[in-house]
């Protein structure tokens, strides 16, 4: 009898175990993970001299209390949605067949109220050269709902995003669209989920973990303020490359800590290694408005010292800038380290770093570990001035190709997904990662880094050793009096020159061959402008096989000493602008606004175009890169499309022309024959001159034109010496 109680109670005990398995099991295993991660981080505090780990807790891992009232079904079929989503690559959620014939990017009509960022992004997706109003001709679709800050509490907050997404027509579940997004769930979670289904969409998002990160089809970006300009950008803080680079501060950090929720750990360690010398880690309690409610004995002190240092001047004169993670993985103090030229130090474990399919961070950041916070001060200070150096100049690289305004992240994601799609025109990672970075380079040109102006050092390579001349002509005759026969001559007389073409501008046929000035082994083409715009001297024509092109005027007064010096020079600056009229741009206070001058100063910051030498590269990306409304501007006014060449090459390379020796006039002040002066010196042409340039800036963003005081000139040139050392012997008698 005693035997079958106590069979009967091993019975019960047996199934009630089992029961409490079944039901709870879930649960038991998640508090016994609880404690061996107490175990841990007790380990960690005991070998870090009481340095808080991190808990790596997932919030969205627990469901919420809405969860509990979703039916079986319905929740079988948000996780089959959830678990292909999950899954994403661009080859099962993209439909590469919209794309064959063009990258298009269609972003829908606003109807909602937007933010000032999210309204920073549209704009500049609008204005982008991939834009395309017509849905059907789209690659790419772009939500005019504001994704961008999904935290319910936020005044920025928009409700009802699914039911806006399932009216819309051409959302087919997301599929080829693409969503911005910079803030994600709610204190204290601040969970990944955006709060409505994305489908199979893309994400752009800030702060996003390597976990949630579906590489090859998400894009990490950066986290931006709103105040962040649309475009342009301020310009990097590093003036110079000064030796040693090492500044004030080693290390250094100004910021919130958060005394409770997510992100208190990490910031609430930094105090132990701040040594208020070499390293200044500075973090304040006064944030919130119930701080002083959760104060810990640290707050007064911490605040006292906050309060000493300007964070501008602290960033500016660091070293290295420690990134911490704040709320989210993403910090703002990322891309002003970057602007700095600090050195970030990122203290973020799992965060995707903006742009990681195509930036080599490598190359610009160091990483810290949360988990090793007491080593951060030994690895900075084993860093060599040499790659600090180093590391300096690529975030500088970075800072303003990719991350100094809304236009610059934008055009990063749009170019990152064509790279995706048109893979025949992908660029390979050193272009992504080299001066003058991606957008600047165009596969269409030619598959060969080597015919690109910007490799020719990097690769061990040289330009070619000869020159096209293109010569722009509104003349209706050529004959010995005419200022296009001696430019013509001069030029055929260089036996440096491959090949001259003449851009008729005129009703009146050219003249046949044998009128031009030029013997049998120079060939001359001459091109009708069909279109009659002025623009067409930058036409990439076929013709022109040479790296370099001699862009003149028909005007021009050149020898043809002096056109073989100035090729000599571009031939050692194959990115720039070389040659001879020099001009300035300056700032007008009272018109607020830029103005254009010819006065001959100690600098310039262009070099026109009726008298120069560049890559014929600029040719392909006047034609292709810039969009139709600053051609209009060009062929309304039939000027300037020399200054819109040197905006072109100032913004891509970010540096100035280069002028040659000491001629101030390149052009005849007077026209042949009719005793009147020429357009270039009337009042009329300084002034549309004047408006383009503000055109310009307008549309580029920015000023993009660089000052400079260089003005190269021939070896021995105007010394007392036999001339037959000189080997430029005609510039001798050019006057000034």
């Amino acid at each position: 009898m005693q035997a079958k109680k106590r069979y009967l109670t091993v019975c019960v005990i047996g199934v009630t175990l089992l029961s409490c398995y079944y039901f709870y099991g879930v649960h038991f295993h998640s508090v016994q993970d609880g404690d061996l991660h107490k175990k841990e981080a007790l380990l960690v505090r005991t070998e870090r001299s009481a340095v808080p780990s991190r808990s790596y807790v997932d919030f969205e891992d627990f469901r919420s209390d809405r969860d509990m009232h979703i039916s079986p079904r319905q929740r079988r079929d948000t996780g089959r949605v959830t678990e292909k989503r999950g899954r994403c690559r661009m080859e099962t959620c993209f439909d590469f067949s919209i794309c064959q014939k063009d990258f298009k990017v269609f972003v829908y009509p606003t109807q909602d109220r937007l933010s000032n960022s999210y309204s920073k992004i549209l704009t500049n997706l609008r204005e982008s050269r991939y834009y395309t109003t017509n849905p059907k001709e789209a690659c790419i679709f772009v939500l005019s709902i504001d994704t961008l800050d999904r935290d319910t509490l936020s005044k920025d907050y928009i409700k009802g995003v699914q039911l806006k997404l399932n009216n819309l027509l051409l959302w087919n579940n997301g599929k080829n669209h693409i969503i911005f997004n910079l803030y994600s769930g709610t204190w204290p979670e601040y969970s990944e989920n955006l709060g409505f289904d994305i489908g199979e969409a893309m994400l752009a998002k800030a702060s996003i973990s390597t976990r949630k990160f579906r590489t090859g089809f998400d894009i990490s970006i950066p986290l931006f303020s709103k105040e962040h300009p649309l475009k342009g950008g301020e310009k990097g803080s590093l003036l110079a490359n000064n030796v040693p680079p090492k500044r004030q501060y080693l290390l250094a950090f100004k910021g919130k800590r958060y005394l409770i929720g997510i992100g208190s750990e990490t910031r609430n360690a930094l105090y132990h290694i701040h040594n208020n010398e070499d390293i200044i880690l500075l973090t304040t309690c006064k944030h919130g408005k119930n701080w002083k409610s959760v104060m810990d004995d640290r707050c007064k002190i911490d605040n006292v010292e906050y309060e000493k240092y300007d964070y501008q001047v602290l960033l500016t004169n660091s070293t290295f800038c420690l990134v911490p993670r704040g709320r989210r993985l993403g910090s703002f103090r990322f891309l002003e380290a970057l602007q700095a030229a600090c050195v970030p130090v990122i203290l973020s474990n799992g965060w995707e770093l903006p742009f990681s399919e195509v930036i080599d961070w490598n190359k610009a950041a160091i990483w810290g570990d949360e988990r090793l916070l007491l080593q951060v001060p030994s690895i900075v200070r084993s860093i060599s001035h040499t790659d600090i150096l180093s590391l300096r100049q690529q975030n500088q690289f970075l800072w303003q190709t990719y991350f100094s305004s809304v236009e610059r992240i934008v055009a990063t994601v749009l170019e990152i997904l064509k790279d995706r799609i048109v893979k025949h025109v992908a660029r390979p990672p050193f272009v992504w990662n080299t001066l003058p970075g991606a957008a600047s380079f165009m596969r269409g040109f030619s598959d060969d880094l080597t015919a690109y102006p910007f490799y020719y050092g990097v690769l061990g390579a040289t330009p070619g050793a000869t020159f096209t001349a293109v010569i722009y002509t509104t003349t209706s005759t050529i004959h010995t009096s005419t200022s296009l026969y001696r430019v013509v001559k001069n030029i055929a007389k260089s036996a440096l020159v491959d090949k001259i073409l003449i851009i008729w501008n005129n009703e009146v046929p050219p003249p046949s061959h044998f009128r031009w000035p030029v013997p049998a082994k120079v060939p001359l083409l001459v091109i009708i402008n069909q279109e009659k715009t002025i623009r067409s001297r930058f036409y990439p024509y076929e013709s022109i096989q040479t790296d370099a092109v001699l862009s003149m005027d028909d005007d021009a007064m050149l020898t043809t000493d002096e056109i073989n010096f100035a090729f000599s020079v571009w031939r050692n600056f194959p990115d720039r602008i070389v040659g001879y009229p020099a001009r300035n741009h300056i700032w007008d206070d009272e018109r607020s606004s830029w103005g254009y001058t010819s006065k001959w100063t100690n600098d310039y910051s262009m070099v026109l175009t009726g008298a120069a030498f560049y890559h014929r590269y600029y040719n392909y990306l006047y034609t292709h890169y810039l969009p139709s409304p600053v051609h209009k501007t060009v062929d309304q006014t039939q000027n300037c499309e020399d200054i819109l060449m040197n905006f072109l090459v100032s913004h891509v390379i970010k540096l100035p022309p280069i002028k040659v020796t000491q001629r101030k006039i390149y052009k005849e002040a007077m026209v042949p024959n009719s005793g009147k002066n020429s357009v270039w010196l009337e009042a009329e042409h300084f002034n549309t001159r004047q408006t383009c340039i503000n055109v310009f800036v307008n549309y580029f963003g920015y000023m993009p034109l660089i000052r400079s005081s260089v003005r190269l000139d021939p070896l021995l040139f105007k010394d007392p010496v036999s001339m037959t050392r000189k080997k430029y012997k005609q510039i001798e008698n050019v006057g000034s």
